[in-house]
C-alpha cells in the first residue's frame, strides 16, 4: 500500500490521538468516521499565536542557543516514515546540527507533556531527513510564561517509541482492531462511545 498525502502521511496529531485512544485511529482513518469535533479555544489562540510570531521573527536569530540560521512555517514530508508536518522554525546551530522549535500558547508548569514530546520528536526526524543533519535537541516557548524556552533533548530511546507508535499506527490503518485505551475516563465523553465495542 502507498503512502499518500491525504491519507496516509501521519502527522503530529495523528499519533497524538493515537497515543490518547489508537481506536480513534481506527475509527477515523480506516473506517472513515469523522469525529465532527469543533476547534477548540486553545487551539484557535495557538494558530494566532503562530501567525503572529511568524511575522514579528522574521530576522530574529537566537544567539543565546547558538542559531545561525532559520526556517519558518516549513512543511516538511518524510516518505522514509510516512510521516509529515509544519514546523514553526527550524533551526540551524553553530555546531552543525538542527533544532526545530515550536510556539505553545501554555503555561510552563514543570512538566513537559508527552503530546508536545511526540510532535517535537516528529518535527527532528522529518527535519534530519529533509535537510541531512543531525538533530539532539528541541525548543518549546511558552507564550503564557513571557515566552519561556524549554530545551528538549532528542535521544535515541525517544526516536525509538515514536517509530514504534509509527508502525502500529500504519498497522491500523490497515485493519488491525487495537484495544481501546485503559483510561475509561477518556471513553466518557468520546464521539465514538456508541459505536466502540466493549
Amino acid at each position: 500500500m502507498e503512502y499518500n498525502e491525504n491519507t496516509f502521511y501521519i502527522s503530529p496529531p495523528d499519533l497524538i490521538e493515537f497515543n490518547y485512544c489508537k481506536r480513534f485511529i481506527y475509527y477515523m482513518k480506516c473506517l472513515l468516521i469523522p469525529q465532527f469535533e469543533k476547534y477548540r479555544y486553545k487551539v484557535k489562540k495557538g494558530r494566532e499565536i503562530h501567525e503572529k510570531k511568524a511575522n514579528e521573527n522574521i530576522q530574529y536569530l537566537r544567539k543565546k542557543i547558538n542559531v545561525v540560521d532559520k526556517k519558518m512555517n516549513i512543511e516538511l514530508y518524510s516518505n522514509k516514515y510516512g510521516i509529515k508536518g509544519i514546523v514553526d522554525e527550524v533551526l540551524f546551530l553553530e555546531d552543525g546540527t538542527a533544532a526545530p522549535l515550536d510556539y505553545k500558547y501554555a503555561k510552563y508548569n514543570g512538566i513537559v507533556y508527552d503530546t508536545y514530546k511526540t510532535q517535537m520528536i516528529m518535527y527532528a526526524l522529518l527535519i534530519e531527513e529533509t535537510f541531512n543533519v543531525k538533530v539532539k535537541q528541541a525548543f518549546i516557548v511558552y507564550c503564557l510564561s513571557d515566552n519561556y524556552l524549554y530545551p528538549l533533548s532528542i535521544t535515541n530511546n525517544s526516536y525509538k517509541k515514536v517509530l514504534n507508535d509509527i508502525k502500529t499506527y500504519k498497522k491500523i490503518i490497515k485493519g488491525y482492531f487495537p484495544s481501546k485505551t485503559k483510561y475509561k475516563k477518556r471513553c466518557v465523553d468520546c464521539c465514538y462511545r456508541k459505536i466502540c465495542i466493549k
